[in-house]
């Protein structure tokens, strides 16, 4: 965060508050949403999503004490509804995902394992996949993790550890013996 003064962002915020707020944290929304969803479309969505619902709320939370937290969660949350909605979508229209080839002609094996591992974290509460968000894609270590959540690191840990079995089931059983 810069030195500049944090302005009150307090429940009516002005344009300029928001505006300040959106140049000081958007790629830690931007970010989160990304290595989420996979996609750079997506991730905007949810940076744009976020940023339209705190212009338009009569009402805010407070959100001077921590507006990382707040948005951290906010774009887990809209991140983690963008691919369940894609998901129910794929299921209840019946179609199927276009496969894209690569130019041998073949189905580049990466593409399809990161779409099945986001598939797979949207099937995960949304608490935990923050926790593997913070862990894998922004590097934070299991203390620093505790520490940002007000929870054991021990709790951490273990969250961790169980995350990645469930992940590890649930790629197993789409992916079968390609792990």
């Amino acid at each position: 965060m810069s030195t500049a003064m944090v302005p009150d962002v307090s429940p009516g915020m002005s344009p300029a508050e928001l505006e300040f707020l959106f140049r000081e944290h958007y790629q830690l929304v931007y970010r989160t949403a990304y290595s989420i969803t996979g996609t750079r479309q997506d991730a905007e969505d949810v940076l744009q999503t976020i940023f339209l619902r705190l212009l338009k709320r009569e009402s805010l939370p407070d959100l001077k004490p921590n507006p990382e937290r707040y948005l951290y969660r906010s774009a887990v949350n809209s991140a983690l509804t963008i691919i369940r909605t894609r998901r129910r979508q794929r299921l209840t229209d019946g179609v199927e995902n276009l496969e894209i080839l690569s130019p041998e002609g073949t189905r580049n094996g990466n593409e399809e394992i990161e779409q099945h591992l986001i598939d797979a974290m949207a099937q995960l509460p949304p608490q935990t996949v923050e926790i593997l968000i913070l862990r894998y894609e922004h590097n934070y270590s299991d203390a620093e993790i505790a520490k940002m959540l007000r929870k054991s690191r021990t709790t951490i840990a273990v969250a961790l550890y169980r995350a990645r079995a469930r992940l590890r089931k649930l790629l197993r059983a789409t992916l079968g013996e390609k792990l």
